[in-house]
């Protein structure tokens, strides 16, 4: 029997996600009271996951073996298939390969200070922060940094990426990049955080944002390049001109002093991951906007005081000091500047002219993702997630169907899609009574974790800007601009912090990455239910969703947990009924992704196994389904951050790399990506067979 991967020893700067990354991304979100206080049902209490008793009796059967110091990592499944035997009992038969897109030997768990690969792939680094990609852009330079060269620099700690074709400019494609937050200790030094400088601060604006970029393949090889200077290029920063579309626009509680009118914003905020629409825009979340908002404890207004709160904006002076060279920042000063972020915004990369929107009709909150599908008439139905503890999860459905053609009549129409339509949160019911939940994730008497759903409209946009609320005692524009309330309200189902959700385009189900909880079951928190049946939840898992009739516009759905993450020694783990001691161990799913053969690809962010974070791909169909095999890991300090998966390439951004408590420009904790005596510098990375094949083929 071979033996499972071993989890590696906890270090510096690897099991879990370190105080640096707590401070400069979220702003110590999980140090913070709990925002949602509501007595909504927890999903706990009413979710349950897609384990089945005999599924778990037969994981039960299969002999564990104890993870050895430096033990062996699991062979390529073509080569070692009498070690696939499936244990007696098992419910399905197994083909004497790995699926189709994960034939490849996993990577073993480790904490070395590199992007590691399987045996026969090759990489390279596509683009590093500072990349000049602009016209009159200058060369990094570390010591030398200005915010003017930066403006026209590949941005800081890359997240989402897209991949779009140019059809008529043969081995050149469009990357589309957020950069998310930046973290002023790694970029400057002498970095003094009581007291940034004028020029710190706008440098760190000016690495925000969006990053468009052309880059050109290498034939018959996965290696991508950056073409500087193109026409398509483009910086979108914390400065940048944005537009607010959709049922919010023009509203009172998003003018400023400086946009009476209330239509124009300056910057996009900690983007975090994004989609990308069937008809050639892209999306992009603004996640934890709340952090750079300053003085909200002068803000008296009770109202407005419980607001912000449910939002997470607290306290006095913010981590970076941005309010004291912008007093945009300062809510003291500009109360109503924080509601102008927390939107999804849609952004054309073919048209470096244009101004990117924020789509007020997909709601506010702490947007992780927001990935589309569209309905059997043509419709687009976005899903999205909320990324905080006991929050909520939403999709949107457009009343406009997609045109077709290239036409710029076609192009026009479908600029609005995202302005109409309804916005809706979810709602979960479990089969099994809360007094069969341990909190140890032992099975329920009727041996499955599974339940149905509902989507609860929350509020409809049509055209002109006109809405009509569905909760009651709130307006239209109350449940747009604070939708965390409006879920509170009709009773939505408290959430692990979802976050990346992606509809399969194979088979229509659509995947939610829930990446943990750690204040599950303390003093006054929810405890362990049927759908989280782990107290003190470290490890997250992925719910599987199916609409009604497989219709992305239903109102009703069933649910299933899919993969249940940890050790798989530990048994409340799950892997979709596939036999544990044949697959990867993993913790914190985070974004989500599918390749062309319909496995979904995971990558984790704080990973509580001691190994470094990395990208998974797992089988969701056939006779391998919840085959969880490793492809990659990060370097020391770094997250797994937007998977791009294509039939011969993948794409990964290696985010924060050496973020590690203590570590600065001084005392760096990496040497990647440029080796000793380098400033440590995030950047994209592609990965691909050096024979050139198709990837896990």
């Amino acid at each position: 029997m071979p033996k499972l991967l071993p989890i590696v020893t906890s270090h510096q700067g690897s099991g879990g996600r370190s105080a640096l990354t707590c401070r400069f991304r979220c702003g110590d979100a999980c140090f913070q009271e709990v925002p949602n206080t509501s007595e909504n049902a927890y999903v706990g209490d009413v979710i349950a996951g897609a384990l089945s008793r005999r599924s778990m009796m037969r994981a039960a059967a299969v002999v564990t073996v104890a993870a050895a110091a430096g033990g062996a990592v699991i062979a390529d499944p073509a080569a070692s298939e009498a070690a696939a035997a499936v244990p007696a009992g098992s419910r399905k038969p197994r083909t004497s390969r790995a699926a189709r897109g994960l034939r490849f030997t996993p990577v073993a768990p480790n904490t070395a200070d590199t992007v590691t690969i399987p045996g026969g792939y090759a990489q390279n680094v596509v683009i590093r922060w500072g990349e000049p990609i602009l016209r009159g852009a200058p060369a990094f330079d570390a010591n030398r940094q200005s915010a003017k060269a930066q403006a026209g620099q590949f941005g800081y700690n890359n997240d989402f990426l897209s991949l779009l074709p140019l059809r008529h400019e043969h081995g050149l494609q469009l990357l589309v990049a957020n950069h998310e937050y930046t973290d002023e200790i790694l970029m400057f030094k002498g970095y003094d955080p009581e007291n940034p400088t004028r020029e710190q601060v706008e440098i760190a604006w000016a690495a925000h944002g969006l990053s468009v970029v052309v880059v050109e393949g290498e034939r018959r090889k996965g290696k991508l390049s950056a073409v500087p200077r193109h026409h398509l290029n483009r910086r979108l920063t914390a400065t940048s001109r944005f537009r607010l579309a959709g049922p919010v626009a023009g509203h009172p509680l998003v003018r400023t002093k400086a946009d009476p009118r209330g239509t124009t914003v300056l910057g996009t905020l900690n983007n975090c991951s994004g989609g990308t629409t069937p008809w050639g825009t892209t999306l992009h979340g603004e996640e934890n906007f709340n952090q750079y908002f300053a003085n909200a404890e002068k803000v008296t207004d009770p109202v407005a005081a419980a607001r912000l709160k449910r939002y997470g904006v607290v306290g006095g002076a913010s981590e970076r000091k941005w309010e004291r060279f912008d007093d945009r920042f300062d809510l003291a000063k500009e109360p109503n500047e924080a509601n102008r972020f927390g939107w999804v915004v849609e952004l054309d990369p073919y048209d470096p002219e244009s101004t990117p929107r924020k789509r007020t009709a997909l709601g506010r909150f702490k947007h992780e993702a927001a990935q589309p599908r569209l309905t059997h008439d043509g419709r687009p139905v976005v899903y999205m997630g909320d990324d905080e503890k006991f929050d909520y999860f939403y999709k949107f459905v457009s009343s406009k169907r997609v045109a077709k053609g290239t036409s710029r009549a076609a192009h026009e129409h479908n600029l609005g899609l995202l302005d109409e339509g309804t916005l809706y949160v979810a709602k979960l019911t479990g089969n099994s009574p809360a007094d069969e939940i341990d909190g140890k994730g032992t099975l329920p008497e009727d041996g499955e974790f599974d339940g149905s759903g509902t989507w609860i409209p929350l509020a409809t946009a049509g055209p002109g800007g006109k809405a009509v609320s569905h909760v009651e005692g709130m307006t239209a524009e109350e449940v747009y601009l604070f939708t965390r309330f409006a879920g509170d309200k009709v009773g939505a189902t408290k959430m692990d912090r979802p976050e990346d959700i992606e509809p399969s385009p194979h088979t229509g189900k659509v995947y939610v990455a829930l990446t943990n909880n750690s204040d599950r079951g303390k003093a006054g928190k929810a405890g362990a239910d049927e759908a989280n049946p782990r107290n003190l939840n470290k490890h997250g898992q992925i719910l599987e969703l199916t609409e009604r009739r497989n219709r992305a516009d239903a109102l009703s759905f069933g649910w299933s947990l899919f993969l249940v993450a940890g050790d798989p020694e530990d048994p409340a783990t799950y892997f979709a009924g596939f036999p544990k001691e044949r697959v990867s161990p993993i913790s914190c799913p985070d974004n989500v992704a599918f390749d062309p053969h319909g496995n979904l690809w995971i990558s984790t962010d704080g990973n509580q196994l001691g190994s470094h974070d990395g990208l998974f791909g797992v089988a969701t169909r056939g006779s391998r389904r919840g085959e969880l095999k490793q492809f990659l890991t990060m370097p020391t300090g770094a997250e797994t951050c937007g998977p791009l998966v294509q039939d011969r390439r993948v794409l990964v951004s290696v985010q924060h790399p050496g973020e590690v408590d203590g570590a600065s420009v001084e005392k760096p904790a990496s040497v990647w990506p440029d080796g000793p005596g380098r400033i440590v510098r995030p950047a994209v990375v592609s990965v691909w067979r050096a024979d050139g094949g198709d990837i896990g083929v």
